[in-house]
């Protein structure tokens, strides 16, 4: 059996690995930075693929990568911070130049995949991904199949309004979810409270992280413990809305943020159980946090291939 070259190309560091055709154990493992002084982002991609290329010979290349995409041409139409990658063509680019064939999916979509066959959502037929971090992504399974859409832009949970008028989200819209309950959100909420007096231990400034504001709620700082109560209750609203419209089995959470445990998870679960129409939607539902961790992307990378490879 030959080898797949994987990679998840996010908006700080590109990883790359090649791994067997059946298996999820890397024969070769890099990672990059995304951006930097010398040569294009995709210059170092190109780099960083040539370091990993295995002596077996190799069947396809497959990518995880954030922003709006078209699996169907590989093509990039916007990538969170690598502004080079507007309408960018980035499997048709690589088959180029390594000639073999090239799957380009969206990180969250992948991440789920990854867990669906390997990881926490093994045996579940209707799954949710959700990551939660600097953005909010999403992925969708629902009877064994990827939910893509008419152009492979579906399942952008992070980008539903559930406060009409709210926050600038980074997209441009307003009042999204990833505009409230996303890391970078997190923090913005509490430099804002801190600039209107608000007394907290903690210290205004552009370097205050979400994990920052995270430690001092468990040291019991009420304005850190409303912040993370705030977005846990409007990821619930969404929630309900999902399970309304998808009805899984089982909900898994990625991201640094779901990392914070009860801190996002308690409010998370009493607005959905409180929204939810009908007790039937939150009947045995598993919520649950990734199993693959920072590899989920890589390896649903690997699934991709696996997929896409069988059925020619």
């Amino acid at each position: 059996m030959g080898a797949i070259i994987v990679a998840d190309v996010g908006g700080t560091q590109m990883r790359v690995a090649a791994l067997p055709r059946d298996g999820i154990q890397p024969i070769k493992h890099q990672i990059a930075p995304t951006q930097a002084p010398k040569g294009s982002p995709f210059e170092r991609f190109v780099a960083l693929i040539n370091a990993v290329w295995p002596d077996e010979a190799v069947e396809a290349i497959s990518v995880a990568t954030a922003g709006p995409l078209d699996p169907k041409t590989g093509t990039i139409l916007s990538a969170p911070n690598i502004p080079e990658w507007i309408n960018f063509p980035l499997g048709e680019r690589l088959a180029e130049h390594f000639g073999v064939p090239v799957y380009v999916g969206n990180d969250a979509n992948l991440a789920l995949l990854g867990e669906w066959r390997y990881g926490a959502g093994q045996g579940h037929h209707d799954l949710i991904y959700i990551t939660i971090s600097t953005g909010i992504g999403g992925g969708v399974i629902s009877g064994d199949q990827l939910l893509l859409g008419h152009r492979g832009l579906a399942a952008e949970l992070g980008h539903i309004t559930v406060l009409p008028g709210g926050p600038l989200c980074p997209c441009g819209q307003r009042g999204h979810l990833e505009a409230i309950s996303s890391g970078p959100a997190i923090a913005r909420f509490v430099n804002e409270k801190l600039a209107e007096g608000e007394a907290s231990i903690l210290e205004p400034g552009p370097g205050l992280s979400a994990r920052d504001v995270a430690k001092a709620a468990r040291r019991g700082d009420p304005l850190a413990k409303a912040a993370y109560t705030r977005a846990g209750e409007f990821l619930g609203q969404a929630m309900a809305d999902f399970l309304h419209i998808f009805n899984p089995s089982i909900v898994i959470f990625g991201g640094g943020v779901s990392r914070s445990g009860s801190l996002i998870f308690d409010p998370l679960k009493d607005a959905l159980y409180k929204q939810v129409m009908d007790p039937g939607y939150v009947k045995n539902l598993i919520l649950t946090t990734t199993k693959l961790g920072d590899d989920a992307g890589l390896i649903g990378a690997q699934v991709q291939a696996q997929i896409r490879l069988s059925s020619l």
